[in-house]
C-alpha cells in the first residue's frame, strides 16, 4: 500500500539481524529519528546542485519533497526512496547557458526530458526491461554517463576554481580525505561536510585576510573600454574585483518564512518561473533520460536485493516517477530529481526501510523550502567552495560510467564497442560542434551521446557474427541483485554495516 504501516518490534530498535519493511514502522518517534537521518543524507547535494546550475536552491527543497511523496505514492510504497536533486543534468544546463540561455529555457528543456523519462518509465511498465536494454546496453549506458560528466570539466575550470583557488584546494581536500577515510554515515555525507568546511574556512580568511581580488561571473560586468555594462557577453564581460567571499546582507535582509521567490533577472534573482521551451536546449539535455536511466536501474536493484524483495514489476514505474518529479518540479522553475544513493546507504546502515521515514523527511525539506532565509543562506555559498566540491563531483560522475562498463565486462578489445564509444566520448569532452543549420547546432554532450547510440547500433549491424555475440549486453545498469550485499563492521558502539557494492554511486558521496 502507498500510505499505512504495520507497527513492528514494538516500534523499538529491530534487534540484531532483523530490518523494518517498506510497509512497517517503529514508533513515531523513532520515524521521525529516521526521517531526519535521511534529510541530512540528501541535503548536501540536493542544494549544492541547484547552485552549480544556477537555479534556486530553495525552490529545489521544497519541490524534492514534494517529488518525493509523488514517487512513493506512484510506485504504490514498494520502493523506499528519496528524489533529490539530479547532477546529470548539470552538463547540459551548462551548455544552454553558455550558448544565452536563461533560467527559463533550463527549465524547460529540463521538463521536457522529465516527460520523456515519464513515458520511458510507462513503455518499460508495459513491455517489460528487455526493450530498453536491447536499445541501452551497458556498453551505450557507460559511454552516455562518462561524456556527461568529463564534458563538465571546463566548468570548474573556468568558472568556479578561479573564484578562490586556495579554498577550492582545500575543500577538494577535505572532501578526499573523508570520503575515504572516514567510515559509515558520516564518510556517506562527505560532500556535505566538505561545503560547510569550505564556508567556514571562507569565512575566517574574510576576518583574517580580508577580501579577495577575482571574477565573479555575472557581476562587476565591464566593456572593452571598462564601462559598466548589462548583459554579459562577448563585449560586456566580468573582471575581477574585490570582494568578501561571503556576504550575509541578503540573508539578514530574508524574510523566516515564505515561499521562494519570483525570478528577476533585472535584480539578478532566481526563483521560481515558468519554463520556456526550444528544440536546440532541449537535445542539450535529453542525454540526461539515459543516465538517469542507469542511475535509478541501479538504485532499484539495490532496494530490491536490501528488502529481499522481486522489484523488477515495479522498475517501470519507479523510472515513470522520478520523470513525472523531474517534470513537476522543472515546471515551476525547479530542479530535476533522480533518486539518491545516500538515502539507500542510510537504509543500508540502519536496516530500516519504511517508507514513513521518506515521507517524515519529504515533509521536513517542504518546511526548509518555505523560508526565504534559509535559501539566502545557501546562496552565500562562496565560489571557491563549489570549486573544490565540483571538481570531485564532474570526475566521479564521469567515472561511473566506466563502473558500469566493469561491473558489466564490456569487453573493449571489441571494436563494435571501442570505436564509436571513444568517437562519441572524445566528442563530448572537447566539446565538438556540428552546426546543422544557421539556427541550430549540435555539439558536446548532444552530439557525442548521438555518435555514440547511432554508432553503436549501426556497428552491431554490420559487424560480423562472431563480434556481435561477443558481448554480453545483458543488464542496463549498475550491478547484479546479488552483488549489493551488507557487509558488517563491528565498532565500539555496535554494527556500521556498509554495502561492499555498487549501491552507492559514487557521484554524490
Amino acid at each position: 500500500m502507498a500510505i499505512g504501516w504495520k507497527v513492528v518490534h514494538d516500534g523499538n530498535t529491530p534487534p540484531p539481524g532483523e530490518s523494518v519493511a517498506p510497509d512497517e514502522r517503529l514508533s513515531w518517534g523513532r520515524t521521525l529519528g529516521l526521517g531526519a537521518q535521511h534529510v541530512v543524507a540528501m541535503f548536501g547535494a540536493t542544494f549544492v546542485f541547484p547552485l552549480i546550475m544556477g537555479l534556486n536552491a530553495q525552490l529545489a527543497i521544497m519541490m524534492s519533497g514534494i517529488a518525493t511523496i509523488c514517487f512513493l505514492l506512484i510506485v504504490q510504497g514498494k520502493v523506499p526512496s528519496y528524489l533529490g536533486t539530479s547532477a546529470s543534468f548539470v552538463g547540459g544546463v551548462a551548455a544552454i547557458r553558455a550558448q544565452g540561455g536563461d533560467s527559463a529555457d533550463v527549465t524547460g528543456a529540463i521538463l521536457v526530458a522529465g516527460v520523456v523519462l515519464l513515458l520511458v518509465g510507462v513503455l518499460i511498465h508495459f513491455a517489460g526491461p528487455r526493450v530498453l536494454n536491447a536499445v541501452l546496453p551497458p556498453a551505450v549506458t557507460g559511454a552516455v554517463v562518462m561524456l556527461i560528466g568529463f564534458n563538465l570539466a571546463p566548468v570548474v575550470a573556468d568558472i568556479y576554481w578561479p573564484q578562490d583557488q586556495w579554498v577550492a584546494l582545500a575543500t577538494m581536500a577535505f572532501v578526499i580525505l573523508v570520503a575515504v577515510g572516514i567510515r559509515g554515515f558520516l564518510g556517506r555525507i562527505a560532500i556535505f561536510l566538505g561545503l560547510i568546511f569550505g564556508y567556514v574556512v571562507s569565512v575566517i580568511i574574510d576576518k583574517v585576510g580580508g577580501p579577495i581580488t577575482s571574477v565573479l561571473p555575472g557581476q562587476n560586468l565591464l566593456d572593452a573600454n571598462g564601462n559598466p555594462c548589462e548583459a554579459e557577453g562577448p563585449y560586456c564581460v566580468a573582471t575581477a574585483f574585490a570582494h568578501d567571499r561571503v556576504s550575509w546582507d541578503s540573508v539578514r535582509a530574508a524574510d523566516w518564512i515564505g515561499f521562494p521567490p519570483h525570478t528577476d533577472s533585472a535584480a539578478g534573482v532566481v526563483g521560481w518561473h515558468g519554463p520556456s521551451f526550444s528544440l536546440t536546449f532541449t537535445l542539450l539535455v535529453l542525454p540526461a533520460v539515459i543516465a538517469l536511466i542507469a542511475e535509478n536501474t541501479g538504485h532499484v536493484k539495490a532496494v530490491g536485493a536490501m528488502t529481499r524483495r522481486d522489484l523488477n514489476p515495479v522498475m517501470g514505474r519507479a523510472i515513470a516517477a522520478d520523470g513525472f518529479g523531474t517534470a513537476l518540479a522543472s515546471s515551476v522553475g525547479g530542479s530535476p530529481t533522480t533518486t539518491y544513493a545516500e538515502n539507500i546507504g542510510v537504509m543500508a546502515a540502519t536496516r530500516v526501510y519504511s517508507t514513513a521515514a521518506y515521507y517524515v523527511a519529504a515533509v521536513v525539506a517542504i518546511i526548509f523550502g518555505l523560508s526565504p532565509k534559509f535559501g539566502a543562506l545557501v546562496a552565500t555559498t562562496p565560489g571557491g567552495v563549489l570549486g573544490g566540491i565540483t571538481v570531485v563531483l564532474y570526475g566521479m560522475i564521469g567515472l561511473l560510467g566506466a563502473k558500469i562498463w566493469i561491473e558489466n565486462r564490456v569487453d573493449f578489445g571489441n571494436p563494435v564497442n571501442l570505436v564509436p564509444l571513444a568517437a562519441g566520448i572524445v566528442i563530448a569532452i572537447g566539446n565538438v560542434e556540428l552546426l546543422v543549420s544557421e539556427d541550430f547546432t549540435l555539439s558536446g554532450i548532444s552530439l557525442g551521446t548521438i555518435v555514440v547510440i547511432a554508432f553503436y547500433h549501426l556497428c552491431r549491424s554490420i559487424a560480423p557474427s562472431h563480434l556481435r555475440e561477443s558481448d554480453p549486453g545483458t543488464m542496463l545498469a549498475t550491478g547484479q541483485p546479488d552483488m549489493y550485499k551488507v557487509d558488517e563492521h563491528e565498532t565500539g558502539s555496535g554494527t556500521d554495516q556498509r554495502r561492499s557494492d555498487p549501491s552507492d554511486p559514487p557521484e554524490r558521496v
